[in-house]
């Protein structure tokens, strides 16, 4: 039911639809429970008996077990029971300014927030916690991505350097148009610095002989008596 939002597994049409509903139902479930610190892996009856589906057949219980939870992305097995299985598993606020702290030496950028508070419990009062040590930045589609704040990069410069790296609009510059700025201040670009293809030596084809076919006389005994018409050429007399 759109209007209050609640959703009946059980009129959902045909067995298959059922079956996903569940399963969908209980991925939300092993997500909510991880990011309130809840991270022990449960049993299925015990995921059946807290999301209410103890009612469901042997089929559908075989069908999770065997298929839809063990090859569920999100989902891992541990010893036989199951657990929530996040992009980045976090335990703490440390974990995270390290994993950001890695991040931002390997030249990887941020992380999306969606994904951190996915598998860090309690992420906002741990991002809370780290204060400046961490950076929000907004994407376009209005997605947040958190950085490693490196304070040791935090530097003065001077007024004037800023003032040139300004000037140099590059908005409406392709790649194409960059290049040729950089050769006519004398600059190569990193495309020149790079082992350059050798083209293949075409080698030009020799024209045909124009040598006069020989043909073999097997008629020695009228040498002298037939006449050579090789040159001459045809339709004229």
């Amino acid at each position: 039911d759109h209007s209050n939002g609640s959703f009946n597994l059980k009129a959902l049409s045909g067995g298959s639809g059922y079956k996903f509903g569940v399963l969908a139902k209980i991925v939300n479930y092993m997500k909510t429970r991880h990011q309130r610190g809840d991270t022990h892996p449960l049993t299925l009856e015990e995921i059946l008996d807290e999301t209410q589906h103890l009612d469901i057949g042997l089929k559908q219980k075989q069908w999770l077990m065997s298929e839809a939870l063990v090859n569920n992305p999100k989902i891992e097995v541990v010893d036989g029971k199951y657990a929530f299985k996040p992009k980045y598993n976090l335990k703490d606020k440390k974990a995270l300014l390290r994993l950001l702290d890695k991040h931002d030496q390997r030249g990887l950028g941020g992380i999306l927030l969606e994904d951190i508070e996915e598998g860090l419990p309690n992420a906002q009062k741990a991002i809370k916690a780290l204060g400046d040590q961490i950076i929000f930045v907004n994407r376009p589609d209005k997605k947040k991505i958190l950085f490693y704040n490196d304070k040791s990069c935090h530097f003065a410069v001077d007024e004037e350097f800023q003032k040139l790296w300004r000037s140099i609009p590059v908005d409406s510059m392709d790649e194409e148009k960059i290049e040729e700025y950089l050769k006519r201040q004398g600059i190569s670009s990193m495309q020149e610095t790079g082992p350059k293809k050798i083209a293949p030596i075409q080698r030009r084809k020799k024209p045909a002989s124009q040598k006069k076919r020989r043909f073999k006389t097997h008629n020695d005994h009228l040498v002298g008596v037939l006449k050579d018409y090789s040159d001459v050429v045809p339709g004229k007399p």
